[in-house]
C-alpha cells in the first residue's frame, strides 16, 4: 500500500510503479476525500503510459459509498475496491451503505476486499456477544469473543455482498488483527467456514526485525497449511524509509516456503571469529542490491531468471560447499586464509578472482550477467 497523499496523482502514481517492479501484483491506495477520488483516472493512467499493468486497489472507510457514485471515474479506474464493514455506518445506514459499494462493484465488474480489522470491529456486535456470554454463562474470555467477532462480521458482510448482487468470486475476506496467535485462531476458523479467498496479514506488525518477525511467525503458520490466497506484511517504515521494504518481505517469506519464486536468492553467511573482514558483508548486500535493481529488466527479458540462487561466502568452512550448492557461489578469504576468493558455477569450480574490494565486485556482478544472459531464455528471442 503506497503511503504518498494520493491527491498528489504523479507521487502515487511514481510510487506504485516502484511497489509493483519491486514484486507487488496489487497496489492499493487511499481514497479518503473527494480530491482523492478525483486524482484515481490520473494515477491509473500515468501506471499504464509507464508500463505497469499492477491491478489498483481503492481503500474506502466511512465515505466510500459517496465518493464511488459521486465519482464514477474513479470507479471505474480501480480495479478493486476495499471496505471494512466496521467503518461504513452504523445501525441500519451500515447496511445501506455497504450494499451501495457493492452495487457500485457489481455494476463495474469490481471484485470487493470485505476486511475487517480488529482496530474497527463493529461495536454493536461485539457488545451483543459479550452480553450474550455473560447472560448465557458461557465463559469465554474476551479474546475469544473479540475473534468470533471478527468471522461473524465477515462472513454477515459476505452474505450481504451476495444479496447485492456481487457473485461469490468477486469476494475476498480479510479478518486482521496484530498478534499473530489471533491471527492464526481466526483465519483457520475463517478456513473451515467459508471457502471465499483470504487475504492475510497484521493489520499493524510494526516496524524493523519486530514486524518481519511477528508477520512471519503468523502468515508462515497459515500459508504452511494451504490458508490463504494473497498477502500483505505491514511494515512500519523509518521516517524516510523504502516502502518497497514490505513487498520484498512478502516475496521472501513466499520464496522461503517455495510457494513462489519472485527473486533470485542471496545466501550469505552469518559471520563470526574467522570472518573479522566486513568484505563478505559488502558484497553480499551490494549483490542484493543490484540483483533488485536488474530484476524489472531480468523480468521482462528472461525467462525463469527468479529461480537464480547465489552464494556470497565469508571463510574456508563453509564457503566452498554453500557456493558449490548455488548457482554461482564465490568463497571469500577468512581471517587468515589466503587472499583467493574461488567461484563456484553449478557446482564446478570456475574462476578465482583477487583484487581490492571494487574489483571483486565488479568482477562477480560480470559474472551474474553473464549467467543470467547465457543459462535464462529471452522472452523476446
Amino acid at each position: 500500500m503506497t503511503m504518498t497523499d494520493t491527491t498528489d496523482a504523479a507521487g502515487t502514481a511514481r510510487q506504485c510503479i516502484e511497489l509493483a517492479e519491486a514484486g507487488s501484483e496489487m497496489v492499493r491506495i487511499t481514497v479518503n476525500i473527494p480530491e482523492a477520488a478525483a486524482a484515481v483516472p490520473e494515477i491509473k493512467q500515468r501506471m499504464l503510459d509507464a508500463g505497469c499493468t499492477a491491478p489498483l486497489i481503492g481503500d474506502f472507510h466511512y465515505n466510500g459509498h459517496q465518493l464511488l457514485t459521486r465519482y464514477p471515474a474513479c470507479a471505474t479506474a480501480l480495479d478493486k475496491y476495499r471496505i471494512n464493514p466496521g467503518n461504513v455506518g452504523t445501525g441500519a445506514r451500515r447496511d445501506e451503505q455497504f450494499t451501495t459499494i457493492c452495487k457500485v462493484a457489481r455494476e463495474h465488474g469490481r471484485p470487493v476486499r470485505i476486511g475487517v480489522n480488529g482496530g474497527s470491529l463493529n461495536q454493536d456486535l461485539v457488545l451483543a456477544k459479550m452480553q450474550e456470554n455473560t447472560d448465557r454463562n458461557l465463559g469465554r474470555d474476551s479474546e475469544e469473543i473479540l475473534n468470533d467477532c471478527m468471522v461473524i462480521s465477515a462472513l454477515e458482510s459476505t452474505e450481504l455482498a451476495l444479496e447485492a448482487g456481487l457473485r461469490k468470486d468477486q469476494i475476498i475476506i480479510s479478518c486482521k488483527v496484530s498478534r499473530p496467535k489471533d491471527l492464526i485462531a481466526i483465519y483457520r476458523d475463517l478456513a473451515r467456514r467459508t471457502d471465499q479467498p483470504l487475504h492475510l496479514g497484521l493489520t499493524e506488525a510494526g516496524m524493523g526485525v519486530k514486524g518481519l518477525v511477528w508477520s512471519s511467525a503468523s502468515l508462515g503458520v497459515l500459508l504452511n497449511e494451504g490458508i490463504g490466497d494473497t498477502i500483505r506484511i505491514s511494515l512500519t517504515p523509518k521516517p524516510g524509509g523504502d516502502r518497497r521494504e514490505e513487498v520484498y518481505a512478502a516475496c521472501e517469506l513466499l520464496q522461503a516456503l517455495g510457494i513462489r519464486s519472485f527473486s533470485p536468492s542471496v545466501t550469505a553467511c552469518p559471520g563470526c571469529g574467522r570472518t573479522t573482514s566486513s568484505t563478505f558483508q559488502e558484497l553480499a548486500e551490494r549483490t542484493q542490491d543490484y540483483i533488485r535493481e536488474q530484476m524489472p529488466t531480468w523480468k521482462r527479458r528472461y525467462d525463469g531468471v527468479e529461480a537464480l540462487t547465489l552464494a556470497v561466502m565469508g571463510c574456508v568452512v563453509n564457503g566452498p560447499g554453500e557456493s558449490k550448492a548455488a548457482n554461482i557461489g564465490i568463497s571469500l578469504p577468512g581471517t587468515g586464509e589466503a587472499p583467493n576468493c574461488p567461484v563456484f558455477i553449478d557446482g564446478k569450480h570456475a574462476t578465482t578472482l583477487r583484487g581490492t574490494y571494487d574489483e571483486l565486485a565488479d568482477g562477480f556482478r560480470t559474472l551474474v550477467d553473464t549467467y543470467v544472459d547465457t543459462h535464462y531464455p529471452r522472452r523476446d528471442a
